[in-house]
Formats: structure tokens, C-alpha cells, sequence
């Protein structure tokens, strides 16, 4: 052995060894034996990348599965569950268990009676599990309200308020015209009727709408009807979300799949004299990631400005005598088809009714 040779370093015995330490940030790794796939498994080689989009089967057609599967309704339950999947699967909606039926509308006029038995503000809770309203905006002609949705962390809101200078035949026209409504409301990207109901007159929309930056806009697609009740001197309008296989998710929108409205208009007078009290109840979920708080903020404002809008639309209608269909008229010529069973699909054009921002 040389002089200055090193020591030969003696072995570490086995059970000493220590875990070898991760790599450094730059160092590159030690190239080791590809593991052994499964029998049937890809090739790493053709497997797609980890952050690919995979194709998914519509929500509407997953939670019928689910249903189905868990067999959590009665055996008609089930088999009308089996029904809707079938015509999902076939791309055709089915109304029933989705159309609005009358007791909907019968309990937002009840509600509306409620308000104005109280002179003004809503009906207390009805039950143990109803929470309280809180008053929000307090203003001469305009009363907000809010209260929390049981197991969310979201709001109900509900609007009472008065219009002196426009007849409630042309507010609730107005709020129902869906090419007008593409003319005054600048956040409207789309708005189309997709299929109407024969039997009750209900509609599907599908409504695409801004949303304050930097938030992706929004798409609703939901069921809505109204009825004009002139026995007791009041409109009903109801609209609240649904799915329907013609309109599949958009990648650049964001479906609010959460989404119930009522309003109800009663005429100081008649349906053809200026002056009328409305009361808008509404809720959503805007799938947005900001707080509570925010949330609150920017629908307790935007209600306000969005009514103020509407109303600015209707005394335009009035003074320039914009030509605005009559749904009045429209819903009594058609009373007599009502009964038939059936639907009929409808693309964009002048008879649509319009989804309201908050309506």
C-alpha cells in the first residue's frame, strides 16, 4: 500500500443506514426502473396528462342515476325518475315534476297578502326553522330585507315597493319582452326561450348575463310562469332553476345552478291605471368565492340599481311608445289551449319572455 493512500472506509453496517435525502431543487434524479404496469394498464407513454378535461355526463343525468340508484322514493317516484332519465339520455325534457304547478303561485300571492296585512313589512316565520327577516334598506317607495338560508351561507332577499308613475300592465310587460329587455339591460349575452309547456304555459330560458370583473359571466337555465289573476286584482311571476339536455354547460360561463324568484304585482286600482305595490322575493347561489359579506354587499346594491333600471325601461316603453308585447292579452287568447298536455321548442324571436337579473 502507497504512503499517502486513503484509508479504505469501513462499511456502515445495515441497520445503521439512513434514509437518503430528497434531491436538491436542481439536481436532476436518478434514473430508476420503471415500475411494472398493470396487465391492462396504458403505456405511460400514450397516457393522457394529469390536468386533461375530462368529459362528464351532464349534472342532470348524474343525480338521476343517483336517485335511481339509491332508491330513495316510492316505486311511482322511481319510475318517473326512470322516465326522466330515459328522455335525458334522448336529449328531450321532460316537464313533469318540473313545471311550475299552481300552488307555487298561489303561495307567493299568499305572501304578498302577508306583507300587506302587516302594512309593509314581510310575514314573520311560520315555523320553528325559519329564520327572522332583517331589514336592510329602508327608503320612501323601497323596503329590502334579507335572512339566511338554513344549512348555506347565503341570503333570501325579498324587495317591497311602490310605482306611482307606470301602470302595472306595462311593468310586468316590460319585465317579460325579451327583446326589449336586450335593448335596455347592457349586461344581457343571451337570452332564449328553449321549450314551453302546453299544458301550463310554463317556459324554459336560458340566460346568459355580466358579471361585475374580474368574475366570469354567468348562465342560468331555469323554469318560469306567470298568470294574471284578475279576481283578486294581482300578477304572478315564479321562475327557479332546472336542468334541460339541450343546454349542455358552457366552459366560458359559469351555470348558477341555485335560483328561485317571485313577484308579485297588485294594482293600487286597475291593471290599465299608473300606481301599483310589488313584492320581489330572491335567491341564488352565483358560485363566487368572495365572502359572505361581499356577497351581501353586491346584491343588496345591484337589487336597487336593477328595479331602477326596469322601471327607467317601462316609462321609456310609456313615452316613446316602444312597441312592447302584451302578455295579458297573449295569456287570455291562449287560456283556451291550456289543459293540453305536451310542449313545443321555441328558438329566439319576439315572443319570449325574459329572465329577470333579480326577478
Amino acid at each position: 500500500m502507497r504512503r499517502h493512500a486513503p484509508p479504505i472506509p469501513a462499511a456502515r453496517p445495515a441497520h445503521s443506514r439512513r434514509t437518503p435525502r430528497p434531491f436538491p431543487p436542481h439536481a436532476p434524479p436518478i434514473p430508476t426502473a420503471r415500475p411494472a404496469l398493470p396487465r391492462h394498464a396504458p403505456s405511460p407513454r400514450h397516457a393522457p396528462p394529469t390536468n386533461a378535461i375530462k368529459p362528464r355526463p351532464s349534472r342532470g343525468r348524474r343525480g338521476l342515476w343517483r336517485g335511481l340508484l339509491r332508491g330513495r322514493s316510492s316505486s311511482w317516484g322511481s319510475a318517473a325518475a326512470a322516465g326522466r332519465l330515459m328522455a335525458a339520455l334522448a336529449g328531450v325534457f321532460v316537464w313533469d315534476g318540473q313545471r311550475i304547478e299552481e300552488e307555487e303561485l298561489q303561495r307567493s300571492a299568499q305572501e304578498m297578502q302577508h306583507v300587506e296585512n302587516m302594512c309593509g313589512p314581510p310575514a314573520p316565520p311560520r315555523a320553528a326553522a325559519e329564520q327572522p327577516w332583517e331589514l336592510v334598506m329602508d327608503k320612501k317607495h323601497f323596503k329590502l330585507w334579507r335572512r339566511p338560508i338554513e344549512g348555506s351561507h347565503l341570503y333570501q332577499y325579498r324587495v317591497f315597493g311602490t310605482y306611482t308613475d307606470v301602470t302595472p300592465r306595462q311593468f310586468f310587460n316590460v319585465q317579460l319582452d325579451t327583446e326589449y329587455r336586450k335593448k335596455w339591460d347592457s349586461l344581457v349575452i343571451k337570452l332564449d326561450v328553449i321549450e314551453r309547456d302546453l299544458a301550463t304555459g310554463s317556459e324554459v330560458i336560458h340566460w346568459v348575463t355580466h358579471f361585475p370583473y374580474p368574475m366570469y359571466s354567468r348562465d342560468y337555465v331555469y323554469v318560469r310562469r306567470y298568470r294574471v289573476d284578475k279576481e283578486n286584482n294581482m300578477m304572478v311571476l315564479v321562475s327557479r332553476a332546472v336542468e334541460h339536455p339541450s343546454v349542455p354547460e358552457d366552459p366560458e360561463y359559469v351555470r348558477v345552478r341555485t335560483y328561485e324568484s317571485q313577484m308579485v304585482i297588485r294594482p293600487h286600482k286597475t291593471f290599465d291605471e299608473n300606481g301599483f305595490d310589488y313584492l320581489l322575493t330572491y335567491s341564488d347561489n352565483p358560485q363566487t368565492v368572495f365572502p359572505r359579506y361581499c356577497v351581501s354587499w353586491m346584491v343588496s346594491s345591484g337589487m336597487p340599481d336593477f328595479l331602477e333600471k326596469l322601471h327607467a325601461a317601462t316609462l321609456k316603453a310609456k313615452k316613446m311608445e316602444i312597441e312592447v308585447r302584451d302578455y295579458m292579452s297573449a295569456k287570455a287568447a291562449g287560456e283556451g289551449g291550456e289543459g293540453k298536455a305536451g310542449a313545443e321548442h321555441r328558438g329566439e324571436g319576439p315572443r319570449g319572455p325574459a329572465q329577470l337579473e333579480y326577478a
